[in-house]
């Protein structure tokens, strides 16, 4: 098999390196790729938003399966794109994809299907939505309608902080396009999950849960980032949680979007509030989650190759996925200054060292290479995961890759997994 990834992050290195392990893989790309994939994979100087270019490159070369890392090229259409070019694609199309780039078709999905989630207005208008805020009171969530990277949710703790989101949104277009509509939500209260499913239009297989750490600082304190680690499993998950989420979240999900007529094929991951009432949707996305990709990659003992082709084909209702049994733990580095404007080209050494260090694996995120040396080139800089029998052990052997690292200018949380570790 021949097989594209799009993509250049953290994500994309552990998409890469798991696939490299297929022994039904022949070839792999990755584009554009970063330092880490060129080790496990061919780089492509072609952007993950250049749909054209990467449908022509696919074509050209044979290839038989696409693996979009990243929303943005799933919501600009790359899967109808290769579908059109007769070339698979796990992932879902512009209009399944929906799901991530508007949070009011997600809501609307929900209250069409009877899925659990928090209330919830959508306002074009600026004054409304502050009339709405004071009315509800604080706490509650202000999110931006379409894609932010990220950036595009606030958790207020005041009416205060509420309309200055609002006005950052809408008014003062911080995020352009994606904030001139907003949508606000009740703020939800228990533990936060995310839960990963493998769709194949009518089948959801699950794929993994994992604890994701979103504040910058340590205790969970400070502005939201794209991700400052996490860990899998979460013990805060249990079993019989993951199946009522399947049951009454994900798979109603899949079953309503089948109804319109946008079936959703490929990794659907389900942001989950673990409340007094049950597990209740946040947030879909429609890809892996960034650092959770390379806590869970790790603990995957079946080949991914075929589980995405069978996604692909809907033949997903007799395949069967085997974990092995660790967990994982996935600590950040990230370059000073994140999440506001980082430092570039901070220089990295000792990978090798990190690397040998029992039961570690270090993804790159944002690297590049200046005159032979690795360096920094965005926010999220590494990803250094540990694998062990316990989330201690994987813990354990994180935090000594961690400090194996030469790079004094990237910062790193030192509380990974505080909650599930008691610390």
């Amino acid at each position: 098999m021949r097989v594209l990834v799009v993509g250049g992050g953290g994500r994309e290195h552990a998409l890469c390196w798991a696939l490299a392990a297929s022994p039904l893989l022949t070839k792999l790309w990755c584009a554009p790729g970063n330092p880490g994939t060129a080790r496990v994979a061919e780089n492509v100087p072609i952007g993950a938003l250049d749909v054209a270019a990467l449908v022509a490159f696919a074509r050209d070369n044979a290839v038989d399966l696409v693996v979009p890392g990243p929303e943005a090229p799933l919501v600009a259409g790359i899967a109808d794109a290769m579908g059109l070019a007769g070339i698979r694609c796990c992932g879902p199309s512009a209009a399944a994809a929906r799901l991530e780039g508007s949070k009011t078709f997600t809501k609307e999905i929900c209250d069409a299907a009877g899925i659990p989630t928090a209330l919830w207005e959508r306002f074009d208008n600026a004054e409304a939505a502050r009339e709405f805020v004071r009315r509800r009171g604080a706490p509650i969530v202000v999110k931006a309608d379409g894609l932010a990277a990220g950036k595009g949710v606030v958790v207020a703790a005041t009416v205060a902080e509420a309309e200055a989101a609002i006005a950052e949104f809408m008014e003062q277009g911080t995020l352009g396009e994606a904030g001139a509509s907003v949508v606000i939500e009740e703020c939800l209260f228990g533990e936060e999950v995310s839960l990963f499913a493998l769709c194949d239009g009518t089948t959801a297989l699950p794929l993994g849960a994992a604890q994701d750490h979103k504040r910058v600082g340590e205790g969970d304190t400070g502005p939201n980032t794209g991700g400052m680690g996490a860990y899998s499993p979460p013990p805060a998950l249990t079993p019989a949680l993951e199946a009522e989420a399947m049951a009454r979240i994900v798979r109603p999900a899949l079953a309503e979007l089948a109804r319109q007529g946008t079936p959703f094929r490929g990794i659907l991951f389900a942001g989950l509030m673990l409340t007094a009432d049950g597990p209740k949707l946040i947030e879909f996305n429609v890809r892996f989650g960034d650092p959770e990709a390379e806590c869970l990659l790790p603990r995957l003992q079946s080949d991914l190759l075929p589980a995405l082709l069978a996604a692909c084909d809907g033949e997903l209702a007799d395949f069967d996925l085997r974990w092995r049994p660790v967990a994982s733990l996935c600590v950040i580095l990230a370059a000073r200054g994140y999440p506001g404007t980082p430092i570039r080209h901070a220089p990295i050494g000792q990978l090798a060292a990190a690397e040998a260090v029992p039961g570690a694996l270090v993804f790159q995120a944002g690297t590049d290479r200046l005159d032979g040396q690795l360096v920094s080139s965005g926010g999220r800089v590494l990803a250094v995961t540990g694998t062990g029998a316990d989330l201690h052990a994987a813990h354990a052997a994180a935090y000594r890759a961690v400090a194996a690292i030469a790079a004094p200018d990237l910062f790193h949380r030192r509380d990974i997994g505080w909650r599930a570790l008691g610390r």
